[in-house]
């Protein structure tokens, strides 16, 4: 099953006049790209927060935030260190005397140094991570559905296009075998032109005719076609990291492609190298948007 790359989760866990509020949104990107907006106390779990999404999303441009609230009023989770608090005045009054400044000391001063004084209390610390973990969890669990959800209807339309495309190689295929007497008649013209030229030199005029015939013989392409259309879908109900497996597939199918309308000789033979050429990039276009 494809999942999508974009996708948004949001939740929130409550205990008390406590609550933890986490969003989490994804975009497209050739590789896994995190980016965390943390409150102070979660900083040194910065790490174990992107492990935690590295084991649940594989690629794309991750923005994950987590906000606090007591009684409903944006707050960092610890206590006050009244020591620290002393030592942090005592070291802004030193640096007033250093520098020569007469200003009194405020507290919004104070407060550029709160991460000197205030600390979390182990306890409190330990129940506020397990409810950040939680809500970290159910956050992305509502994004990751909204990813399948979306991955599901991306899924629905790839697979149209890839009927499509099968179904113009069985009509070329057709079209090869109803039009061989045209193909013949130009073979025959080509080969007076040849016959004047190499009239001593039987061995040489086989071998032209042999290289003329398979120039117009899109038997291979069509058959490589096929197998490139199988092992597409095999890779979508099967890969577990299916965009850039598809996106390889898809290359080849264009080669191809391009490989049948160098080939052709009539338009609609050219006209269907042409369909097929613009549902692969179709199907590119979506492919883009798969993690």
């Amino acid at each position: 099953m494809l999942i999508s790359m974009t996708g948004y989760g949001k939740a929130s866990v409550q205990k008390g006049d406590l609550s933890i509020e986490v969003e989490i949104k994804s975009l497209n990107s050739r590789f896994l790209e995190i980016a965390l907006k943390l409150p102070k106390f979660l900083y040194d779990k910065e790490f174990e927060i992107r492990e935690k999404i590295k084991n649940r999303i594989r690629r794309g441009k991750v923005f994950l935030s987590v906000g606090i609230k007591k009684d409903n009023i944006e707050s960092e989770i610890g206590f006050v260190d009244s020591k620290a608090v002393k030592s942090t005045l005592k070291m802004l009054k030193e640096i007033r005397k250093f520098a020569g400044l007469r200003d009194r000391i405020k507290f919004s001063d104070l407060i550029q140094f709160q991460s000197l004084f205030l600390k979390p209390g182990e306890e409190e610390l330990s129940e506020e991570l397990a409810l950040v973990e939680k809500a970290i969890d159910d956050a992305i669990d509502a994004m990751n559905k909204m990813r399948q959800n979306e991955g599901a209807e991306l899924e629905k339309d790839i697979l149209k296009r890839i009927q499509k495309i099968e179904e113009t190689v069985e009509s070329i295929e057709k079209i090869k075998e109803a039009n061989i007497n045209e193909y013949f008649n130009k073979f025959k013209e080509k080969a007076k032109q040849l016959a004047t030229s190499f009239v001593n030199d039987e061995q040489r005029l086989i071998t032209e005719l042999a290289i003329l015939s398979e120039r117009y013989d899109v038997t291979e392409e069509c058959v490589r076609l096929k197998s490139h259309i199988k092992l597409f879908r095999d890779t979508i109900e099967s890969s577990d990291e299916a965009g850039r497996k598809l996106n390889f597939i898809l290359q080849e199918m264009n080669r191809e492609a391009n490989t049948i309308n160098s080939k052709a000789v009539s338009y609609e033979i050219s006209h269907a190298g042409i369909l097929i050429k613009e549902e692969i990039e179709k199907i590119r276009e979506q492919i883009q948007n798969i993690e």
